[in-house]
């Protein structure tokens, strides 16, 4: 048949870099970093983490054609004080933080659950 290997969409080539970074030579304090076989999910979080960032005073991206599996996400900080790879740095690790404090309140809340509903497998 005529379709992509599914692979390609989340394996990285050899020679592929998994993120590129371009200053943007027109905008100050902004640059392109583009985010190979990623698609919407990844973008949108990151989006809208750096949003919730002060220093952040634009954020978006794009994903250029559905059967391309890249994501090109621009940034503009609002000062020449605070690079843009720092505020994607910070942005990772506040999501990654937010992930770790999801996964101890949803096994804390099942553990409280099983101990409430003091049952075996599926109520047997």
């Amino acid at each position: 048949m005529n379709t992509p290997e599914r692979s390609s969409a989340f394996i990285l080539d050899d020679d592929e870099e998994k993120i590129e970074y371009f200053a943007d030579t027109k905008v100050s304090n902004a640059g392109t970093f583009t985010f190979n076989k990623e698609d919407h999910t990844v973008g949108n979080l990151l989006r809208m983490q750096l949003l919730r960032d002060p220093a952040v005073k634009f954020a978006g991206y794009m994903h250029p054609h559905p059967l391309i599996h890249k994501i090109n996400l621009k940034i503009q900080t609002s000062t020449s004080q605070v690079a843009p790879a720092e505020t994607l740095s910070a942005a990772i690790e506040d999501l990654s933080n937010e992930t770790d404090h999801l996964i101890t309140q949803v096994t804390d809340a099942i553990d409280k659950w099983k101990k409430e509903n003091d049952t075996g497998v599926m109520g047997m």
